[in-house]
């Protein structure tokens, strides 16, 4: 009988380390769905979470990984071949390691900040989209205010991968406050039709009381007095905090990338 009872416990046993045996290797390729990598610790743990939970679900909305990554050492690379490294190392991607990644990094040992697409990322935020993304948080980049800027590229990668590739996704037409103008002004105009339609109709015009017998020009001549011409010194287009430009990449295990970098 003792046999029996220590066979049956033996069994049992073996069928729940078998279990755990076969979820193990699942459970250690599942993908760890961090976004923020803040090695320069610029933020305290409640912006990170807040940071984490906004990227985690503009991510799954565009399917695209947003991520941020921050440090004060760079290991002797400049800001792009830092971020490469990590991208290749790391194997981000939402769909798949090495996959669809929209990622910005902030190298606090040189004051630099790069902005960079991969795949789907690549597709819908291309070099030009990058340096607007760029420009528009650098200010707070210089202003110290990382969480502000951090928060800002999460919203605006977001709202960019919602507008086809190549459209500039700064034009008026996107901005809601025009929208809204428009539609006030076709209501308006719709309005105006109608009542203008629903009144009667003008009998008379501009010749109706004109006699053309006694009336008509007595007189015309054209007097040339001088040409002016006035020059205007053309503003720089180079807006950018601390300078910088456009152009992506190819990381080290050929990963094509967008890209925009830039000091602040």
């Amino acid at each position: 009988m003792k046999v029996k009872r220590y066979l049956k416990q033996f069994s049992v046993m073996l069928i729940m380390l078998l279990m755990v045996l076969s979820v193990y290797p699942v459970m250690a390729t599942q993908k760890v769905n961090q976004k923020v990598y803040d090695f320069a610790e610029l933020l305290t743990a409640e912006e990170a979470a807040k940071l984490e939970a906004l990227s985690n679900t503009y991510s799954e909305k565009r399917q695209v990984d947003i991520i941020i990554l921050t440090t004060r050492d760079t290991k002797g690379k400049d800001v792009v071949g830092y971020m490469e490294d990590f991208y290749d190392e790391k194997g981000l991607g939402y769909d798949k390691p090495h996959g669809d990644t929209a990622i910005l990094t902030i190298d606090l040992q040189h004051r630099e900040v790069y902005v960079a697409g991969f795949y789907k990322g690549e597709q819908y935020l291309d070099n030009s989209r990058c340096d607007l993304i760029r420009r528009k948080i650098t200010p707070e980049l210089s202003a110290g205010n990382y969480y502000e800027a951090f928060d800002s590229f999460i919203t605006l990668s977001y709202k960019y991968m919602g507008i086809r590739p190549g459209v500039n996704p700064e034009n008026i037409l996107f901005k809601w406050w025009f929208q809204v103008l428009a539609a006030l002004g076709v209501a308006g105009i719709s309005v105006g039709v109608m009542a203008y339609r629903s009144g009667g109709r003008m009998t008379t015009g501009g010749a109706t009381y004109l006699d053309s017998s006694h009336s008509g020009v007595t007189d015309r001549r054209d007097v040339y007095i001088r040409t002016h011409v006035t020059k205007h010194k053309k503003p720089s287009s180079n807006s950018g905090g601390g300078g910088g430009g456009m152009g992506g990449g190819t990381s080290g295990g050929g990963h094509s990338h967008s890209g925009s970098r830039g000091g602040f």
